[in-house]
């Protein structure tokens, strides 16, 4: 009977909390272990950090450590912690940080910004939305500028799909870089991604087109076929319609801050007991 009733205190846990089964992790002392409770660990711990994309044995070694701050927690519950004197000023000082935090989170929540604030600040600002001109290119690298010339010349007289399927074959047999495999292919990239003069010599082709003379970098010798030239173009409002109403309503916050500091310390006494070191006079000890 005992046992039946512990089994519905449980159930009924569960029903009142929202968990099921496969939230629970462990129990300690008839506590719940819960997979939020591990979801905001690794968010803390690692800053930001996914607790789903974990491994197995790392998911394990999170519960062990959650299980063992429970039992820290009663441990330290046991010999009377919280009447330390150095726990209770600890406590303050995290209640205050607390009182702040969730303070300026309300603040953050009461920033409104409407689908017509947002398309107003695209439309003033398309330049800043743009996806830049890219190339999606394959290559062939070699270490010798002889080598190149080799390629260049099995290469030269091909055009169209012709020149790509000699091209891929030659760079998964040839090449000694890490996309020979994927017949060289280095996907679509920007300027600014790769080394000067591998970027000044792709940018140059047109799409279809090959290298004429090899291209060397500090890695070799590179043969270059461009398969895809893809132009500047805008971005449309509803792809970054969501990224711009979070930046206002981060500079609604900030004002809002600012205003309130602006405020808050001409009602209160504030008396500054030292003088903040300037760049004058600073001095080196």
């Amino acid at each position: 009977m005992t046992k039946m009733i512990k089994v519905s205190l449980v159930a009924a846990s569960m029903i009142f909390t929202g968990l099921t089964a496969s939230d629970i992790l462990a129990t300690v002392d008839g506590k719940n272990i819960t997979k939020q409770d591990a979801e905001q660990f690794v968010r803390t711990v690692s800053q930001g950090g996914d607790y789903n994309q974990l491994a197995p044995e790392q998911k394990q070694m999170i519960t062990e450590r959650l299980i063992e701050r429970e039992l820290f927690a009663k441990a330290a519950e046991k010999d009377n912690i919280e009447n330390n004197q150095e726990y209770k000023e600890a406590l303050e000082k995290l209640k205050q940080e607390l009182k702040v935090s969730i303070w300026m989170k309300t603040i953050m929540d009461n920033s409104v910004v409407s689908d017509s604030e947002a398309k107003d600040f695209y439309e003033k600002n398309k330049d800043k939305f743009k996806t830049p001109e890219g190339v999606h290119a394959r290559h062939i690298l070699v270490e010798t500028e002889e080598s190149a010339k080799e390629l260049i010349a099995q290469l030269k007289t091909l055009k169209g799909e012709a020149l790509k399927n000699k091209f891929i074959e030659l760079a998964k047999s040839k090449s000694k870089d890490g996309a020979s495999a994927n017949g060289g292919d280095l996907g679509t990239f920007s300027k600014g991604q790769m080394v000067p003069e591998f970027e000044e010599a792709v940018f140059k082709l047109k799409e279809g087109e090959m290298t004429v003379a090899p291209i060397k970098t500090q890695f070799g010798y590179h043969v270059i076929l461009v398969e895809e030239v893809k132009p500047e173009s805008a971005v449309a409002f509803e792809d970054v319609k969501e990224k711009i109403i979070q930046t206002l309503k981060q500079k609604q916050f900030q004002t809002k801050l600012q205003e309130a500091a602006k405020e808050l310390k001409a009602k209160a006494k504030i008396e500054v007991t030292e003088a903040p070191v300037s760049e004058n006079n600073a001095t080196i000890k």
